[in-house]
């Protein structure tokens, strides 16, 4: 991540902060994955209707992901510009686990849950953000 969208991203999350609470990581990822088979149907579609004039492809929404020693915090990236949009969620970080990282071509993922929970939230990274994945990931323990 650049500087100017740590400093946004920074700004947006500091009021948010209880006393003595510090960021740990911040990063850009993706909390939800485009299928193979829905980008060649949208492709697909969009050319047919176009008449080869345009092709359509899903993109998911970035957003911006910030570890603290107490929580995580959530904010919708803005696509064409480097601030945060909006706080999306913030959960504590306590008592969490994930799975064991999935690795992809050019993305890898892993979930994170509470034991008490039996839905996970699937956090995606890009191939860019693999040392803040790996700090991410040596915050949680795997589950069992």
């Amino acid at each position: 991540m650049n500087a100017k969208r740590h400093r946004l991203l920074l700004a947006a999350v500091t009021p948010l902060l209880a006393p003595g609470e510090r960021v740990e990581v911040s990063t850009i990822v993706n909390l939800k994955t485009v299928s193979v088979r829905r980008t060649a149907a949208f492709a697909a579609a969009s050319a047919i209707l176009s008449a080869g004039a345009v092709s359509v492809i899903p993109v998911p929404v970035p957003m911006y992901l910030v570890m603290t020693d107490r929580h995580f915090f959530v904010f919708r990236a803005n696509p064409n510009f480097a601030r945060p949009e909006e706080h999306l969620m913030t959960f504590a970080r306590a008592g969490l686990v994930r799975t064991e990282i999935r690795e992809r071509l050019l993305n890898s993922s892993f979930v994170v849950s509470s034991p008490d929970d039996v839905q996970g939230l699937r956090i995606v990274f890009p191939l860019v953000g693999r040392k803040d994945r790996n700090a991410i990931a040596a915050a949680l323990p795997v589950a069992d």
